[in-house]
């Protein structure tokens, strides 16, 4: 009976590979409905932060000039769009529409005494517009916070109010956003983005009245401030999220999802579902970084929209004090030029593909079979796991195919999102890992078949063998782009997990496959190696792959520190080629994939380099893993890398037979 199931085992493999080709044929509609989704949403938008052109106008000797000689200097560079916060009494008054005191100013400008048992701010208003049009909004809102106020008159101003709260608590309550600004910026074309904050009670009534007046001026995208979305505080007793969203959709306006924020904004996400998904993804430039020279800015800006799906772009800037030039410079100039002069970056997204105009949300396809053939995506999975089990455990090929699909079925039930992860993990450590593996085993009988292989066939065999190992690697493309093609992975709403593990898991399986299952039998190979006394030359071995593990591992993700050389490399590649194939692929991987396969039908344990070989194969599986890149450009990533690692490892090649001939020429010599 074990006899059987041996052989049971061993027959499933041919079977799991039909179902994994199947499984790869029934996901590639899943993957030509992606490309239809990426082909969609090509505008690109320039947003500016005006709260800080009012701080760098702070210190100008004619702010309101200042103010509208740069928006208009903005608006022929490109930029469409300006971000305005809620208001402030205090950015009020850096507007010129109010002033705001305490009672001790109020007591000297008026030269009365106010009593010691008052703490209360006073608002003046400086012309008659702002009376009749911010009046009503602070009004409105300290009311609504149960703030008592009242009418006051100051002689220099037209008219004014006192507020019974401290100065210092009324200058950070957030008020509607000033209209007048709202006005001025509509007549010079820009488009309006809010910035909302949930600091105070969501109070349906108002959010209502101000979405309306929203859709009046054109607004089509709102982007939040602070740890969460508008209404995320009172969720739990007022269910203000699908009110807000009910809002958004009736008065047809979007979100915008910050990129690489360190936590997501509490509340973004169900947002997001209940508005069908109508949210763009932004670039911040930080205000540091508005004073980087104009074309990293540029190349910046190029590379977030081609690469990252990236449509809108936030502009910050702030004024520093220059004590070289003793005087108080800002970015303005250097943010311009990035976009239009030397920087190039409109030209350089134009000549992309994009169009510069207000950025609109991913047009989504979803065919109607989509489902069932991502039924036929987890079966290729499952059995392409079960091949890597196979190689390892060889009883426990079918138990790990049954075992697999039960699992599968049951994780769907429970979260169908945890599922397609999970399953698309596996197979993407998987396909290259059995990849590898069958190269290994195929390297192996060819030493046996023909043992003095020349040179030629050598070269010939090891390019064979990268194609072919490639090819079985990539399998594992359309089954990961199926599962994952969702586009709330497109939006970074959810992300792949397990890239770390992705990076590791298959590097360590060869390295236990080549040590351990390399010929003769496993268990006297553990038993060999449990035996060996440990040297100094292990542990001296040790230390250092488990540093070289470390900055791998580091270096692995978004979140890997690249020093200033690095990036000055990458630069030049994507200006060569367009698309920039990854570093450890072509100059390393790859060619030690070539290069162990070259010298493996020769010397025995150079087999060993295709431990390294592997990095290049799980590589290529985890590019396609960033969904938010489009497939066309990872598919290019991929075969840049594949084509210039191959030229590199044809060089290692015959660097390595004119060493060797070097070698055997003088070390004779060396002897006597």
């Amino acid at each position: 009976m074990v006899q059987k199931w041996k052989r049971w085992n061993t027959a499933a493999r041919k079977w799991l590979w039909i179902l994994v080709v199947l499984g790869v044929a029934a996901a590639l509609p899943v993957g030509y409905d992606r490309l239809q989704t990426e082909s969609t949403s090509n505008n690109v938008e320039l947003v500016f932060d005006y709260r800080d052109l009012l701080d760098v106008a702070a210190y100008q000797s004619k702010p309101q000039d200042f103010v509208s000689e740069q928006l208009d200097r903005l608006k022929d560079a490109g930029v469409i769009s300006m971000a305005l916060y809620e208001s402030t009494l205090d950015e009020l008054a850096k507007s010129r529409r109010i002033s705001v005191y305490d009672g001790q100013q109020v007591a000297d400008l008026t030269g009365t005494t106010i009593s010691p048992n008052e703490n209360f701010t006073y608002v003046a208003f400086l012309n008659e517009e702002s009376a009749a049009l911010i009046k009503p909004i602070i009004e409105e809102t300290f009311t609504r916070l149960d703030i008592p106020v009242r009418p006051w008159q100051f002689d220099r101003a037209v008219d004014g109010l006192v507020l019974e709260t401290p100065r210092s608590n009324a200058v950070i309550k957030p008020l509607s956003p000033d209209p007048i600004t709202i006005g001025m910026l509509r007549d010079k074309g820009f488009n309006i983005v809010p910035r909302l904050s949930d600091s105070l009670p969501y109070d349906e009534a108002y959010m209502e009245n101000l979405m309306a007046y929203f859709a009046e001026n054109g607004v089509k995208r709102i982007l939040f401030e602070g740890e969460s979305a508008k209404g995320f505080n009172d969720n739990a007793e007022e269910k203000s999220l699908d009110s807000f969203a009910q809002l958004l959709n009736q008065y047809d306006i979007g979100l915008v999802a910050i990129e690489n924020i360190k936590r997501p904004q509490k509340g973004f996400t169900k947002l997001a579902y209940l508005t069908d998904y109508n949210v763009t993804r932004i670039y911040s430039l930080s205000e540091r970084d508005a004073n980087l020279e104009p074309e990293v800015i540029g190349d910046r800006f190029a590379l977030a929209s081609k690469d990252r799906n990236i449509r809108m772009f936030y502009l910050n800037a702030e004024p520093s004090r220059d004590m070289t030039k003793a005087s108080v410079t800002h970015p303005l100039d250097n943010l311009i030029d990035s976009l239009t002069g030397s920087g190039q970056a409109i030209k350089q997204m134009e000549d992309n593909g994009f169009t510069m105009g207000p950025a609109e949300p991913f047009q989504v396809t979803d065919s109607f079979l989509q489902r069932y053939f991502k039924l036929g995506a987890v079966v290729g999975a499952v059995a392409l796991i079960s091949l890597m089990v196979s190689h390892f455990i060889p009883f426990l090929t079918i138990a790990a195919f049954l075992i697999g699909l039960v699992g599968s079925a049951g994780l769907y039930v429970l979260n169908a999102s945890l599922l397609e992860q999970a399953l698309a993990l596996f197979a993407a450590i998987s396909a290259p890992t059995v990849a590898v593996i069958l190269a290994i085993r195929k390297v192996n009988e060819t030493q046996q078949t023909i043992p003095d292989m020349t040179p030629g066939r050598r070269v010939t065999h090891s390019i064979v063998l990268l194609l072919k190992t490639s090819i079985l690697s990539l399998a594992a493309v359309p089954i990961v782009v199926a599962l994952l093609n969702n586009v709330t992975y497109m939006l970074v709403l959810e992300q792949f997990r397990g890239v770390n593990l992705l990076a590791a898991a298959p590097i360590a399986l060869i390295a236990v496959y080549v040590i351990l299952y390399r010929g003769g039998s496993t268990y006297h190979s553990i038993l060999k190696l449990l035996k060996s006394p440990i040297t100094l030359t292990w542990v001296i071995a040790a230390g250092i792959v488990a540093i070289v593990g470390w900055y791998y591992l580091t270096r692995t993700g978004n979140s890997g520190s690249v020093s200033s050389i690095e990036m000055a490399f990458r630069s030049f590649l994507e200006n060569i080629f367009g698309v920039r194939p990854r570093n450890k692929e072509f100059l390393l991987a790859h060619p030690m994939m070539v290069l162990g396969v070259f010298l493996s039908f020769k010397y025995r344990h150079a087999v060993y380099l295709l431990i390294i070989g592997v990095m290049g194969q799980l590589s290529m599986v985890g590019t396609f893993t960033h969904i938010h890149t489009p497939l066309y450009i990872s598919a290019i990533r991929v075969l840049l890398g594949l084509g210039l690692g191959l030229i590199i490892g044809l060089i290692a090649i015959l660097v390595w037979q004119v060493a060797e001939r070097i070698w055997k020429r003088w070390s004779p010599l060396l002897r006597r």
